[in-house]
């Protein structure tokens, strides 16, 4: 049987929700998936981004790591999960653009049945960590996906994390993830992963 493919979609600006993301892949490629891990590209120029310091410089270095995700990655995929800081409560521009982008697998039917997954971060406490992936589940109905929340089925989950995707908070960027909310995006991967390929051996006709 064929490796469950994941992609993970995300956009990150400084750094944070690109270190859940990695380690979403590496839970991900632990439980035998072939993973695709692609950033989310700007929406405004780079006078608009020099007018927060950091942001152009981190986003170059980015895309140099990362490609772009394409609607080609979304129909590859068994699997696509999503990761995203927060943007006053809510998904970012440059994520939700991509999002938009899948218009034409959608209208197509391409998107239905595959797993979809949501991480995120934000900068503050109560900044809107669980509204902001709330907020993606809406058009992940839309699209089709069989959308797989966290729960409580680790013993992670009562660590960090929340029960509809990893999370972590930067407190202004001062921090990164630790091990535990790291822990809690693994698990993101392997349960994703997992779910993926019982769907795949479901479709799969039985040899007679």
């Amino acid at each position: 049987m064929q490796k469950p493919k994941v992609l993970i979609a995300f956009y990150s600006r400084n750094s944070s929700t690109e270190l859940l993301a990695k380690a979403v892949a590496a839970g991900a490629i632990e439980a035998g998936a072939e993973v695709r891990l692609r950033r989310a590209r700007e929406v405004v120029g780079p006078d608009v981004m020099r007018q927060a310091p950091g942001w152009l410089e981190n986003a170059t270095a980015m895309n140099d790591r990362y490609e772009a995700p394409t609607e080609a990655d979304a129909e590859w995929a068994d699997a696509i999960v999503f990761g995203t800081p927060t943007r006053f409560g809510s998904i970012s521009t440059e994520l939700k653009a991509y999002i938009d982008s899948l218009g034409g697998l959608w209208f197509q039917g391409k998107l239905n049945g595959k797993v979809g997954s949501v991480f995120g971060s934000t900068s503050s406490r109560h900044g809107g960590n669980e509204s902001t992936l709330l907020s993606i589940y809406t058009p992940m109905a839309h699209l089709g996906l069989i959308i797989v929340p966290l729960g409580y089925a680790d013993a992670v989950m009562f660590k960090a994390g929340t029960p509809y995707g990893a999370t972590h908070v930067s407190h202004l960027d001062a921090n990164k993830p630790d091990e535990d909310h790291l822990a809690v995006a693994r698990f993101q991967g392997r349960r994703v992963t997992s779910v993926a390929r019982s769907l795949r051996c479901a479709q799969e006709p039985v040899a007679a």
